[in-house]
């Protein structure tokens, strides 16, 4: 099993910035794609983005130019560095892990959520 713990979220004015932290433990060999979903009330999770055991990134549209997700294999840790926030960044963000190149909604792993939110 894996198990992901997130830090770093919290209450950020408009045009702020915050880092998120996933540390991942137990069977991380297992562990290929790693990052960050978001669920704001009343939408679907979403992908934010993610970043291979190789190296491979993706992001969404909605945070292109503004987050920047980290990896550090190393100590098994993901970071999402979120910057010009915007109110509409608000959300529950959860951390996601899967053995697979990707990640979906139907990942193997996730994180117990922190929430992230951005006062206009």
């Amino acid at each position: 099993q894996v198990q992901l713990v997130e830090s770093g979220g919290g209450l950020v004015q408009a045009g702020g910035s915050l880092r998120l932290s996933c540390a991942a433990s137990g069977s991380i060999f297992r562990i290929n794609a790693m990052g960050w979903f978001r669920q704001a009330p009343g939408k679907q999770r979403e992908l934010v983005a993610t970043k291979t055991r190789g190296g491979s990134t993706t992001y969404a549209d909605s945070v292109k130019g503004r987050f920047t997700i980290s990896r550090d294999n190393a100590n098994n840790v993901v970071y999402l560095q979120m910057n010009s926030l915007k109110p509409e960044d608000t959300a529950v963000y959860y951390c996601a892990a899967d053995r697979k190149n990707y990640l979906s909604t139907l990942s193997d792993y996730w994180g117990q959520g922190t929430q992230v939110t951005v006062s206009s």
